[in-house]
């Protein structure tokens, strides 16, 4: 397996900066909110009331229950509490369907560009990983027809994300009713939607795939409390899914973690139950960081890039940079870019190959405007010396 580019950059910059050096950090998918108090009261109190031992393997019932209701609420989706697997991530969540589902040399197709772990998920479940690339015109989403016509007889799944991890696409309700009749007529194919960023969506609405009748018993919906509510480090991620799915995730995570943390769980059910307009305010940031670091990077004449829907991202094309070079550093890909802009802007980026994309480096915008407005105006500096 590789190691995680985006971990890696993060790992990297963190060095800097412990050796005093100012380092703007645009590689980590995190929101630079603070987790809200109430959900923070719900932890302390579990604290006080002594769930402190092992949880069941596949949640806390009255978790699983508010997911269950959440779903009814938020997505229109039915599933039952036996449904539902809540994991020390969405990640987690991720490799247990993965390792449920495929078979050494089973082929698993990855919209591209795709969160940078799929693939390596992938890898461990001895599938092989099939990328389906859309391009920057196309607002990065792989289209129903593109996926029909990359299916063989050794394809049992797909992987992609809605709010997009890295390009922040959304995909609309008739992309995902033309990727559901795809689906639907392979019998023996799968689909994971990983909605993560189901909270961070600037137009229009999130909608769920298996809201499609034809394909709800082969989807597997991924979702998960880090990114709306701020709760990366607490590590809750669930999926619902049919409930023979959901029981080989469960026998899967048994002998590999166990249930997830007591005291998180107990802060995720104050999250879930939560009327989601509690995170407006930090949608309503992200938009307005959004709007603002498009506008400060068309002063970047080369740098293309597209209008983001969701997330907290811009997957920006770097490609006219090849071939350049400032003193004796040469740019041949994304990642000689990427490492240039971490030492001569001290900016750190993630390059594009890790989302199967070469031509492309991610932007994260979870930070304040002040620190945008500074990273930009050194990437600018930077980008302008070569030649």
């Amino acid at each position: 397996m590789s190691e995680s580019q985006t971990l890696a950059m993060t790992r990297k910059s963190r060095e800097l900066i412990a050796q005093g050096i100012d380092v703007i950090n645009l590689s980590i998918g995190e929101p630079d909110f603070n987790t809200p108090d109430f959900i923070k009261e719900a932890a302390k109190k579990a604290i006080d009331d002594n769930f402190s031992h092992y949880t069941p393997v596949p949640g806390y019932p009255d978790l699983r229950e508010a997911i269950s209701n959440k779903f009814k609420r938020d997505n229109n989706l039915d599933y039952s509490p036996d449904e539902i697997v809540v994991s020390t991530g969405a990640k987690q969540s991720i490799a247990n369907v993965a390792l449920a589902l495929v078979n050494p040399g089973d082929e698993v197709l990855l919209p591209s560009p795709y969160w940078v772990s799929y693939y390596e998920i992938v890898k461990l479940a001895e599938g092989v990983p099939v990328p389906v690339s859309a391009g920057i015109e196309n607002d990065f989403k792989t289209t129903a027809a593109q996926l029909e016509e990359a299916i063989t007889d050794k394809t049992k799944l797909i992987i992609f994300s809605t709010p997009c991890n890295p390009s922040g696409s959304v995909f609309s309700e008739q992309e995902l009713k033309a990727i559901a009749d795809v689906v639907a007529a392979h019998e023996d194919l799968y689909i994971i939607c990983d909605e993560i960023y189901e909270h961070i969506v600037f137009d229009g609405k999130h909608h769920s795939l298996a809201k499609f009748d034809n394909v709800k018993d082969r989807v597997i919906t991924v979702n998960g409390v880090s990114k709306g509510f701020a709760m990366t480090g607490w590590r809750i991620g669930y999926i619902g899914a049919p409930d023979w799915i959901a029981k080989a995730c469960t026998k899967i995570q048994g002998q590999f973690t166990s249930g997830a943390s007591s005291i998180s769980q107990k802060a995720a059910v104050a999250a879930i139950n939560m009327d989601p307009s509690c995170t407006e305010e930090m949608r309503n940031t992200f938009r307005k960081r959004r709007d603002l670091i498009l506008e400060l990077l068309k002063d970047i004449n080369e740098l293309k890039t597209n209008v983001p829907e969701g997330a907290f991202y811009v997957f920006a094309d770097i490609s006219s940079y090849f071939k350049r070079s400032y003193g004796e550093t040469k740019i041949e890909n994304a990642a000689d870019l990427t490492m240039y802009l971490l030492n001569e802007a001290r900016v750190a980026l993630v390059p594009g190959d890790a989302f199967g994309e070469a031509n492309y480096m991610r932007i994260s915008y979870a930070c304040s405007d002040e620190l945008i407005k500074e990273a930009v105006k050194r990437i600018k500096e930077a980008l302008d010396k070569l030649k």
